[in-house]
């Protein structure tokens, strides 16, 4: 059976996994949000930061890419992803339909999204305040300013540029610390 994953954030950049074909798709009934505050990987229980998450909202949609897993590989691939993804349970595993780009056609797709009455859950921040808190966060994957600047540049390099996290990228390249400033492309 084939196996396929919605990447709309840090999988667009950092799979983890043998990715046999990508595809730009679209999810309907999301938004990408940075509406999760990270305790583990972008923040600390004391000084959180915040990560995308797909957020339910009627009549919105999220594009990113469907990455479909390398024959032979889905179990390990869904144990992998499991234990990225579900370290705090604050993300709810669900398949869901993706509609492929210039395909014509949809697929079933692992996909991870927020669990809005988990207490990480932070849905509605101004930009500004998201701003300020990606760039002084920092967890046990790094920076939160670099997981934001890799989204934002990998969004525009497939051609699905972000305004929003564009926005972010810029603001926050000016309040980061010394020396994590946007890569070029990113601000």
């Amino acid at each position: 059976m084939t196996m396929w994953v919605f990447g709309y954030g840090s999988l667009l950049w950092n799979p983890g996994f043998p990715v046999a074909e990508r595809a730009v798709a679209r999810l309907d009934g999301y938004h990408r949000s940075f509406c999760m505050r990270s305790i583990h990987h972008r923040g600390t229980p004391e000084d959180p930061g915040l990560v995308l998450a797909l957020d339910a909202m009627a009549g919105a949609s999220c594009t990113g890419l469907a990455l479909r897993v390398e024959t032979g590989h889905e179990d390990t691939t869904l144990a992998y992803l499991r234990e990225r993804e579900l370290v705090s349970s604050a993300y709810l595993e669900k398949t869901v339909s993706l509609e492929l780009a210039g395909q014509g056609k949809s697929v079933e797709a692992v996909a991870y999204v927020i669990d809005a009455d988990h207490v990480q859950y932070c849905g509605g921040l101004p930009l500004d305040e998201q701003a300020r808190i990606i760039a002084r966060a920092v967890g046990g994957m790094g920076h939160n300013a670099e997981y934001l600047f890799n989204t934002a540049r990998h969004l525009d390099e497939i051609g699905l540029a972000d305004a929003d996290l564009q926005w972010l990228a810029d603001r926050v390249a000016i309040l980061a610390p010394q020396g994590l400033g946007a890569p070029d492309g990113a601000g």
